[in-house]
């Protein structure tokens, strides 16, 4: 069961590391990281291609365990636990947001969106009900019927986050959500992330090259060769 006393981290790092092995050599994705975050925390991590960013995301998102340390959500020691249990954690508490939107082309985006909340159990009409509504959140209610073929790149990125907010998630995790966008459309897709933020009261950990988009977080943190270093660390 996830904590849900709203005067704890949802996350919390300790000497977190994340080794792989190319050939004979071993490379130090994270080396030894210790991190805090607090509910209703956004982080912006920056940082150049290969120095970690991805690999923190994945840690953070379930998807990577780490080669030591310990990684606690939402007061539950995560690092050890069977797969079955991070993907049931995953589809009840954390939703994801992409760089290259991950839509399945064949789906409408009402489609793509109950997709994601297939693994919740839910009865049809309350899937309906809930991709209504996120879809509305985004302003997309009247593309519903579009495959995603038929959506501008800021169209599809929307559908990407109303898929992730159906899931009524603690925490939203982006991965460069705006790398494939242009200026003007980039702005807009931050100014939905920043709304959702603060009216739903998400922890957003976001992975971003722009420094035009670190600056709106309260928290940033540059990776460099594995470590994070806090730039700025206010509350929102």
């Amino acid at each position: 069961m996830i904590a849900q006393d709203i005067n704890k981290p949802i996350y919390e790092l300790a000497g977190v590391s994340r080794v792989y092995q190319k050939g004979r050599k071993s490379v130090a994705a994270v080396r030894e990281l210790d991190l805090t975050i607090n509910r209703g925390d956004w982080l912006v991590v920056q940082g150049r291609t290969g120095h970690g960013k991805t690999t923190l995301l994945q840690i953070l998102g379930l998807l990577d365990r780490p080669t030591a340390g310990q990684v606690e959500f939402g007061g539950e020691e995560v690092t050890r636990l069977r797969e079955g249990r991070l993907t049931r954690i995953r589809a009840l508490h954390i939703g994801f947001v992409f760089q290259t939107f991950n839509l399945i082309p064949t789906l409408t985006a009402a489609q793509n969106v109950q997709a994601a909340l297939l693994p919740l159990g839910l009865g049809p009409r309350r899937r309906r009900s809930r991709t209504l509504e996120a879809l509305e959140a985004v302003g997309l209610a009247d593309r519903a019927g579009h495959l995603p073929s038929e959506l501008s790149g800021g169209q599809q990125q929307r559908v990407g986050i109303a898929r992730a907010l159906a899931k009524v998630p603690d925490v939203l995790l982006a991965d460069e959500p705006t790398g494939n966008l242009d200026e003007g459309t980039r702005d807009e897709i931050i100014d939905l992330l920043e709304t959702s933020w603060r009216e739903r009261r998400l922890t957003l950990v976001m992975v971003t090259h722009d420094s035009a988009v670190a600056r709106r977080a309260p928290r940033v943190g540059v990776m460099n060769k594995g470590v994070l270093t806090m730039r700025r660390d206010r509350k929102g």
